[in-house]
């Protein structure tokens, strides 16, 4: 009998092979929350298990994460899930996003017996996780949930953002909420990302924390405090994963260090994925020379 891996992170999401479309230029690439961030997190030394779903014949794909010493749980679905993503050069900020193909709703019995610090529930659209399932998760630990997979949902090819029906009965088993602009606005009617934390938050159990991504940098509300970092990318190459790198390196990063800490921590590692495509395959030497440089930079008594 196989002993089961220790690790920090389990991550729940769909992999996907998604299109990116810029000024009618695209390219097939791998894509996903569980990409992005767990790739991400083990660069940072944290130790991941992914547990995704996808079609059999496409399993050959996640040779990628394993060689990045990813554990990985793989399900069998009726297709790989795909989304086609089309920027314009001149914005990369904004896109349009298409749904190509689902994989379906994960079963409770497709996640592993498998202990872990934090459970990230990290979808890429509505229907793979319902609330049945982040109930069981939250039962066996502390749960990460981006919003994303419970309001972008499938209509008639197009993604677009609804209300979450469920969401004050959802967020209340949740420790580490992500949220972006667009979704902050929608669940709070705030424009203020600093509101809208605290407001999200108020759906929590006791010592949640909610981290909002937004093109200048993330904000974070966390023990009665806003913490906020600025995203500082020389170009924005490697947009796409933004949200998702943000995310995953925060919660990693909480993992053994303050709030304050973990937000200037992912804002760097954030900004320097977002100078490359795919995901972040730096150092931690990279991030603590970005991290010192961002000291010196600011002006004393600040």
């Amino acid at each position: 009998m196989t002993a089961l891996p220790d690790v920090d992170v389990m991550m729940i999401g769909h992999f996907a092979k998604d299109k990116l479309v810029v000024d009618d230029a695209s390219e097939l690439a791998p894509g996903g929350a569980v990409y992005y961030g767990g790739v991400a997190l083990r660069r940072v030394g944290v130790r991941v298990a992914v547990v995704t779903r996808l079609h059999p014949n496409d399993f050959a794909l996640l040779d990628e994460l394993k060689q990045d010493g990813i554990h990985v749980f793989a399900a069998a679905g009726p297709a790989t899930s795909g989304i086609e993503n089309i920027y314009n050069s001149a914005d990369m900020e904004r896109r349009i996003c298409k749904l190509m193909a689902f994989a379906g709703p994960f079963q409770p019995e497709e996640i592993p017996d498998l202990p872990a610090k934090v459970y990230l529930i990290t979808p890429i659209i509505a229907g793979e996780v319902d609330l049945a399932l982040l109930k069981l998760l939250a039962a066996r630990g502390p749960v990460g949930l981006d919003v994303q997979g419970f309001v972008r949902v499938r209509d008639d090819g197009e993604l677009v953002f609804r209300q979450w029906p469920d969401m004050a009965e959802g967020l209340a088993h949740v420790t580490y909420l992500k949220v972006d602009r667009a979704e902050a606005e929608l669940l709070t009617d705030q424009t203020d990302m600093r509101v809208a934390a605290r407001q999200l938050a108020a759906y929590g159990p006791p010592g949640n924390e909610v981290v909002v991504t937004q093109s200048s940098g993330v904000t974070v509300y966390a023990d009665g405090q806003i913490f906020e970092a600025s995203f500082t990318p020389r170009s924005l190459a490697g947009r796409t994963g933004r949200g998702d790198t943000c995310f995953a390196a925060y919660v990693g990063k909480r993992l053994n260090a303050s709030p304050e800490e973990a937000s200037r921590f992912a804002a760097a590692v954030t900004t320097l994925k977002q100078e490359q495509p795919g995901p972040w395959r730096g150092t931690l030497a990279d991030v603590n020379a970005l991290l010192a440089q961002a000291d010196v930079s600011e002006p004393a008594g600040e």
